[in-house]
């Protein structure tokens, strides 16, 4: 795997310290996760954060254990952090903060105090909610550490203030249950319980919602390290809170060797992959109602149907888990409806509200079988898929309806925001796409022709699908190259208000990235033309992805930033999503354009922000600065398939 290691030179500076993000996954959608410096600048950091009914109902436990050493002195030396206003971060334990590395998948930090060294490493345990904290003297001692643990637990997307009741802290052995939610574990325990009033979380401070919490210091544990070697480790733990797992270094270890598994199982042909892989590995989960899921991104997301079958190739058939991605189809397809697959929300609630979500699952099953070869899986699913299509030639939620003239499909109902680009502010779709729209209708023709094959491997007829897919592939051609050299985004359009439209429909012809799938997707259904993709790549492209409009269209917006309405707002007019160099590179290839320059700039990307992973978006304008997720599943998944390609 790549190298991901800091010297003292970012990690003793609190904003390149902190400004840098780990994440350890526990396979069911809890995590631990926090800064290299060791701020929290989130209200989702913790070292327990604990997954509910759905990936993104989760709750924050553990908070943080701050160590403090007890040199031979007396002194005390506070190497954890916090923030309590703009302007004061204390203690400062960064400052003395050496070294700071991800050691197959393991993030662990190096403090020097004089002569003493100590190192903390965190693990989680694979399908159990719980985080195991390993603290080992490298050097010098011996020492007393003490770790004091600040508590909560409170939805992971809110916050927790002292006008409440105090978190209730029991006594047990070796330890305390916290709100007889989660356990902790370790050496001499003593409770203590005091508010710390008013921490900061400046991430938050930043996208507008509310910066500020109260933590409850629970007490703390207290070992020493007398030589080189020896640990202090501390467990925390939710769900059978009687059933103490195996101790800490040992939870450390058997997640370092299952890294290095899945890695190896990926079969990675360079460092960049086997980064990759391991990433991925974070956002395929079990959950209270399926076996296998996927995780759209952390620390916030939950599952979403598109997301994940975009994803799907990335994540399943790249890194060795098709028999897992066969079990997460047929889930989904249990989900279909009225022709449509649920779009799994974070509410909870199952919704049916994407026109694209369906086409993404017929493309993730023909792509399925074609690399596996596993046509039983084809054959089985086959009854449903052609009920989608019936479906859509019915008609379905939303006015989605393939119009018998051209045989294209079209979408949209008030209110609704049914494609890819559904960010709303106030309620109202930024970018509501009504009519046909390319990308759609690129994933309906791919879908058609996918099915037809599905369907004679399966030894049945598949005429009447072809001449469908026929009549639909001659009407692109026909309806969506646009006069100003790219293709248009809508047609059909509802028309704009007066003074600037005026007719019944309209066809867009705002640079937007959605075109792509046009010449990327196995039937695409238009040939390769370098041409074309040279103009849209001078208007979107950038180191980290390529923007959802171009710079020089109305309503472009160059900072994703600010608070929920603004980046709403952004989020489809102009900010970078790196997914996207997906489609873009199928896209190039086929179109025999030099795609190598393509990657160095994602790839330096998995040393910021999200260390060792790919973020949800960025800026439209230069520096390209990380927004979003830190830790993104399709961005993830479309740089690792389409690297695997070359």
């Amino acid at each position: 795997m790549i190298d991901i290691s800091f010297g003292p030179q970012l990690c003793a500076e609190l904003t390149g310290g902190a400004s840098r993000e780990w994440l350890v996954t526990d396979g069911l959608g809890g995590y631990a996760m926090g800064t290299v410096s060791g701020l929290r600048t989130r209200r989702y950091h913790g070292l327990l954060v604990v997954a509910g009914e759905t990936p993104a109902a989760r709750t924050v436990g553990l908070v943080s254990l701050d160590p403090a050493v007890v040199l031979p002195s007396g002194a005390q030396v506070r190497l954890g952090a916090h923030e309590w206003s703009p302007d004061t971060v204390d203690p400062r334990g960064f400052e003395l903060l050496e070294h700071f590395a991800i050691i197959d998948g393991v993030p662990r930090w190096r403090w020097r105090i004089g002569d003493v060294v100590i190192e903390r490493e965190i693990a989680m345990l694979p399908g159990r909610p719980c985080v195991a904290v390993v603290h080992r003297l490298v050097a010098g001692g011996p020492v007393q550490l003490d770790l004091a643990a600040v508590c909560t637990w409170r939805d992971a997307h809110g916050e927790r203030r002292a006008d409440g009741p105090a978190p209730r802290v029991e006594p047990v052995a070796g330890g305390a249950v916290v709100e007889g939610a989660y356990r902790l574990a370790g050496p001499g325990w003593v409770p203590e319980g005091q508010w710390w009033l008013g921490v900061r979380h400046r991430e938050e401070a930043a996208r507008g919602l509310p910066a500020e919490e109260d933590l409850w210091y629970a007490g703390r544990f207290s070992g020493t390290l007398e030589r080189p070697g020896d640990t202090v480790s501390v467990l925390a733990w939710a769900g059978q809170l009687d059933q103490e797992p195996v101790p800490a270094v040992e939870v450390v270890a058997a997640a370092r060797q299952r890294n290095r598994r899945v890695v190896a199982a990926a079969k990675p042909v360079d460092d960049v992959e086997a980064t990759l892989a391991l990433a991925a590995d974070a956002f395929v989960v079990r959950t209270a109602a399926a076996p296998v899921d996927v995780v759209a991104g952390y620390p916030w997301f939950g599952a979403w149907s598109r997301d994940t079958m975009i994803s799907y190739e990335g994540l399943f058939l790249c890194t060795g888990r098709a028999q897992e991605g066969a079990a997460l189809l047929r889930g989904y397809a249990a989900t279909l409806s009225e022709g449509m697959l649920a779009n799994t929300a974070d509410t909870g609630r199952v919704e049916y509200n994407t026109v694209d979500g369906t086409l993404w699952f017929l493309h993730a099953v023909a792509r399925h079988v074609t690399v596996t070869g596993d046509t039983d899986l084809g054959d089985e699913l086959l009854p449903a898929l052609h009920g989608v299509v019936d479906a859509h030639l019915k008609g379905t939620r939303y006015g989605i309806v393939v119009d018998p003239v051209d045989a294209l499909l079209t979408c949209g109902a008030p209110g609704a925001a049914l494609t890819w680009m559904d960010a709303r502010v106030y309620g109202v779709p930024v970018t509501a796409r009504t009519g046909k729209p390319v990308e759609v209708n690129a994933l309906w023709i791919n879908g058609l022709a996918g099915l037809a094959e599905l369907t004679e491997l399966a030894g049945q007829d598949a005429a009447e699908l072809w001449r469908l897919h026929h009549r639909a592939h001659a009407s692109f051609r026909q309806r969506f190259p646009a006069p100003v050299g790219w293709l248009h985004d809508v047609v059909d359009a509802p028309a704009p208000a007066y003074p600037l439209g005026g007719a019944a429909h309209h066809d867009d012809d705002l640079l937007r990235p959605n075109q792509l799938l046009a010449w990327s997707l196995p039937y695409a259904p238009l040939e390769p033309d370098a041409e074309a993709l040279r103009r849209i790549a001078a208007g979107l492209l950038t180191p980290l992805g390529l923007r959802s409009l171009s710079p020089d269209s109305p309503g472009f917006a160059g900072r994703h930033s600010g608070g929920p309405a603004e980046r709403d707002g952004a989020y489809h007019q102009g900010t970078v999503w790196p997914w996207l160099l997906g489609p873009y590179t199928d896209a190039a290839r086929r179109a025999g354009l030099d795609v190598d320059d393509l990657f160095p700039g994602i790839e330096a990307h998995l040393r910021e922000y999200g260390l060792g992973s790919v973020s949800e978006t960025t800026d439209g304008s230069a520096p390209y600065r990380a927004t979003g997720c830190p830790f993104q599943a399709w961005s993830v998944a479309e740089l690792l398939r389409v690297r695997r390609i070359r």
